[in-house]
């Protein structure tokens, strides 16, 4: 059975807290988006907010209680499934009573959509029974999914005393029995790479297997870079029996958040691999899932299961979007950072929404501020910059680490230390101090600035929605972080909800900028500005490995660039632009081959 879906756009997770709510905020009108359940904290103070805002009872959770991490997220999954279905039924009542409200959600509807078509009908037909109405919208109308994420290598070991506790209570292992036991009907969405023992402990929930019908009430969802990603993820998962539903493939560098670089494959090359691919990666995984099944003793599906494939990053105007769906058979595109600029759809408190609308071109780059050591978009001028700099001018350089989300390395302690935590930095900071004699001021000021460089974005990202929903903040000042896409310089005014989604389908332009460049040149740049970086920053002693990585880098890219010539050169859409786009692809292209990869010296 294909699963029903109005929209076909999604709005992806981002940060800790910007869309920890969007599901009660958008789901009503059948958009679909994803809840981080990594913050347990913010978690149980959301729903301590809604219990208030909607007068459900609430009683807390505290720290005290044995399983509390994972109580937290099912019982505020469960109000927000509660929420979101209240304001769904009235939302169709409304529709059904109130013609200008009929109007404003058909002009929300994508333009080829049955549902637009069929709701337009009662509105040329005059006086139809409200009756007729509402009978249509409870068989047609499907609330947008509440779906999760969790990012798989934020799994910290949890410890009672210096008794390190079961591998169930590691925090990612907890966040997804706490969304097990929710009666939610969704999907998890799994990012950041592979972690085997998270993936096995799936299996100890039946709402992950497929039932008699061939049905799954919750679904896994990877987010992936590359086919072959996915391939060996998809059938890793299978092989318990556990079904891949869909495969959500992210630009590496063009998108918010972390950035997963690839090895210079590109956004069009990945999705023409899984659209060629994409009946091989079904029947793969298919094959494997019986198998298990059969030896688990469970319903065994009759034929592969629903396989969807989503893509994300960077995506700006209603020709791109159009032209990922027709290109590529996608299913969805994704679209993220644009809807921090729309207070109905995202958590953003006033003063962040006024910087992102402000914020040009230049103030948007790749940070190093992550304790993940991973590079982490940014945005120039956040209060957490301020806040982070007046500590490192007053010699306090470092975070106190009240949540500790972070605190995977173990380099100096057992149970894990944040590298933005002020412990570890003033470990580190001592260090370099003993080898100061022998460095030179600007070597040491580098070494320094990437110690401290680090933001404790545990507080940093859930801050703003804090400051939305007048919660207190208590503790140390973090200010606020926040992740954009580079894709959101060329909005600049805050959106109303209605506006963004005509703009998604081409029947309204949302967009300040006009000189926007086509998504594929955008993240052909960024991974060109990417590989020059890499090697001119690169301190370390050189090796053949490394030179190996980066040609392989060059030439992947060099291919890319080849196919973008030829997709180019054929595809009718972007006609407008379309020797514009040409020309700046042969600009990168030349840029590309000034990249010079050094070579190994003999001795």
């Amino acid at each position: 059975m294909k699963s029903k879906s109005i929209h076909t756009f999604h709005i992806p997770v981002m940060g800790l807290a910007y869309t920890i709510d969007s599901p009660i905020r958008v789901a009503a009108y059948g958009i679909s988006s994803v809840i981080s359940i990594t913050d347990d904290e913010l978690i149980e103070k959301m729903r301590a907010f809604y219990s208030e805002k909607v007068s459900i009872p609430y009683q807390e959770i505290s720290q005290k209680f044995h399983d509390y991490r994972a109580e937290r997220i099912t019982h505020y999954l469960n109000l927000v499934d509660t929420i979101v279905n209240d304001k769904f039924e009235k939302f169709k009542t409304e529709l059904s009573e109130s013609k200008s409200a009929l109007e404003n959600y058909i002009s929300m509807l994508p333009n080829k959509s049955d549902i637009k078509n069929g709701l337009q009908r009662f509105l040329d037909e005059g006086d139809v029974l409200k009756g007729t109405i509402k009978s249509y919208l409870e068989e047609h109308l499907v609330p947008g999914a509440i779906d999760v994420n969790i990012m798989t290598k934020v799994d910290k070991d949890n410890f009672d005393g210096k008794e390190q506790l079961p591998v169930e209570f590691n925090d990612a292992h907890a966040s997804l029995r706490g969304f097990a036991k929710s009666n939610l009907s969704s999907s998890v969405v799994l990012s950041a790479g592979m972690n085997p023992r998270l993936y096995s402990y799936f299996e100890n929930f039946k709402d992950f297997f497929p039932d008699a019908n061939n049905q799954l009430k919750k679904k896994i969802i990877l987010k992936v870079s590359d086919y072959r990603s996915a391939l060996i993820q998809g059938n890793f998962l299978a092989k318990k029996g556990l079904w891949v539903s869909e495969y959500r493939i992210e630009s590496g560098l063009n998108c918010g958040g972390h950035a997963f670089a690839t090895d210079g494959y590109l956004m069009g090359p990945i999705l023409e691999e899984f659209k060629a691919k994409k009946e091989q990666l079904i029947q793969s995984a298919h094959e494997l899932l019986v198998k298990a099944l059969t030896q688990k003793e469970m319903p065994i599906p009759s034929a592969p299961l629903e396989l969807k494939i989503t893509a994300q990053g960077g995506v700006g105007t209603a020709e791109e979007h159009e032209f990922l769906l027709n290109q590529y058979q996608v299913d969805i595109v994704g679209w993220g950072s644009p809807f921090l600029l729309v207070p109905e759809a995202t958590s953003v408190d006033q003063t962040t929404r006024d910087l992102l609308a402000n914020a040009k071109e230049s103030d948007f780059y790749l940070s190093n501020i992550s304790p993940l050591g991973v590079p982490f978009n940014s945005v120039k001028g956040t209060s957490n910059e301020h806040w982070k700099q007046k500590r490192i001018d007053e010699n306090k350089a470092g975070s106190s680490c009240p949540k500790r989300l972070l605190a995977l390395s173990k380099e100096y302690d057992d149970q894990g230390l944040c590298t933005a935590s002020k412990k570890y930095q003033d470990i580190k900071i001592e260090e370099l101090d003993h080898l100061k004699e022998d460095l030179t001021l600007e070597e040491y000021a580098k070494r320094r600035n990437k110690i401290t460089e680090k933001s404790c974005l545990c507080v940093g990202l859930v801050n703003a929605s804090y400051l939305e929903n007048d919660i207190k903040i208590k503790g140390q000042q973090q200010g606020v972080v926040i992740c954009p896409g580079p894709n959101l310089a060329y909005f600049g005014h805050e959106i109303s909800l209605l506006d963004m989604v005509k703009h998604i389908y081409g029947n309204a332009n949302v967009m300040t900028d006009p000189s926007r460049p086509n998504v594929f040149v955008k993240e052909l740049k960024m991974y060109v500005e990417y590989l020059n970086n890499e090697i001119s920053s690169f301190t370390n002693e050189l090796t053949a490995g490394q030179i190996k990585k980066w040609n392989s880098f060059k030439n992947n890219l060099l291919e890319g660039i080849e196919y973008y010539q030829n997709l180019f050169a054929t595809t009718n859409f972007f006609a407008q632009e379309k020797n514009e786009i040409k020309a700046q692809i042969e600009h990168y292209k030349q840029d590309l081959m000034t990249v010079l990869i050094p070579k190994l010296e003999l001795v």
